[in-house]
């Protein structure tokens, strides 16, 4: 089966739009990819200072503060 040339250049046009989309969706989703990473990186920055964080409050042992130890009120 034949195609006239209008056909094949518009075919070659919708091909050309829906290319043109799918890249601009894989670069959406490529940056959505790199700031997901950065928030992941940042979060186990925060983690391993709060751990580091901890453990130096659980060296110091007997200077809790007896506030930290009463049930809250309600």
């Amino acid at each position: 089966m034949e195609h006239s040339p209008n056909d094949v250049t518009e075919r070659l046009n919708d091909l050309e739009i829906k290319s043109s989309y799918a890249e601009d969706l894989l670069e959406q989703l490529n940056m959505t990819i790199y700031r997901q990473q950065q928030q992941i990186d940042s979060l186990i920055l925060q983690v391993a200072q709060l751990r580091l964080q901890s453990q130096n409050a659980g060296q110091d042992g007997g200077a809790r503060n007896l506030r930290d130890e009463l049930p809250p009120h309600y």
